[in-house]
């Protein structure tokens, strides 16, 4: 009788309930609210110290714009940052602090804003459609940002590590015309990278997932599209799902022949691996320099 009152399997060995909250930081991260107040702060800090950045639109929309920080120099690499959220929050000032690391160390950095899922009814396709054009603007007007076009690399956390999946898998050939070769690297870190336990989670609620989001924004499943090197890395304080699902795209980026290194941050979780990023000698700042080529 007690085990016939065990609430069903929705995915692998959880029950609704248990999904739901592995999709749920606040669950696995009791500090997120301190860690969020932490980084408006240091951003705060950062753009006292950078100044403001430039507004570069890539779109006709009130959200379609990035903040570039410019490095002193010419023909400088770019870094890419692709915020998370969930999908419905944050903005590119928000993380001001991010642009900091790249600038000092000798390369520009652009964090993008875009359209939130509440914005687009539900629906992702406009948010990745947007940061695919975005991306591929910076790539090709590369040198007029004082950047090198050779080194552009592409960075996100969270649900813009799931958007940046989707951008190291565009098929830049075919919806833009440019090189395969867009990228020089990537890192994405805390994300999502199969959309179908995404779907039978609670997230549902705001995103209107469909069969066609699921196998067109699932980027494990287009990884013959990949022409890039990737660092992979989760905390082991994340959620369980978060970890599962570096884990597995890492090794099916493995299996398929190309490079992925993946990186586990003992004792971080969710929103403290971010930190890390803005650290040169951090478990997530100096591997991202040194794909970079600015750090050995």
């Amino acid at each position: 009788m007690k085990d016939a009152m065990k609430a069903p399997k929705v995915w692998l060995d959880m029950d609704q309930s248990a999904l739901d909250a592995a999709y749920d930081q606040s669950v696995y991260a009791p500090n997120q609210s301190a860690v969020h107040d932490r980084r408006m702060m240091m951003s705060a800090i950062a753009l006292q110290r950078l100044g403001e950045p430039e507004v570069i639109a890539y779109g006709s929309g009130a959200n379609h714009t990035f903040d570039l920080y410019r490095a002193a120099g010419k023909d400088r690499p770019l870094a890419i940052y692709v915020h998370g959220g969930a999908w419905k929050n944050g903005r590119a000032r928000d993380f001001a602090v991010l642009a900091e690391l790249f600038v000092n160390a000798g390369a520009h950095c652009a964090i993008l804003d875009f359209d939130l899922v509440q914005d687009c009814k539900g629906d992702l396709l406009p948010m990745i459609e947007q940061v695919r054009r975005a991306t591929a603007q910076i790539c090709t007007d590369a040198t007029s940002y004082e950047a090198d076009p050779a080194r552009i690399h592409l960075i996100g956390h969270s649900s813009g590590g799931h958007m940046g999946g989707c951008i190291v898998t565009t098929d830049w050939e075919k919806q833009f015309g440019l090189s395969r070769h867009i990228l020089r690297g990537g890192m994405l870190f805390s994300g999502m990278y199969e959309l179908e336990p995404v779907r039978r989670s609670k997230r549902s609620q705001y995103v209107a997932f469909t069969d066609q989001t699921v196998e067109e924004f699932s980027a494990i499943r287009h990884i013959d599209k990949l022409a890039c090197p990737l660092i992979l890395a989760h905390g082991t304080l994340e959620t369980p799902e978060f970890q599962r699902q570096t884990r597995e795209f890492h090794g099916a980026v493995i299996a398929a022949g190309k490079p992925a290194d993946l990186y586990i941050g003992t004792g971080y979780n969710h929103f403290e691996l971010l930190e890390t990023l803005a650290n040169p000698y951090g478990l997530l700042g100096h591997p991202a320099l040194k794909q970079m080529g600015l750090a050995s």
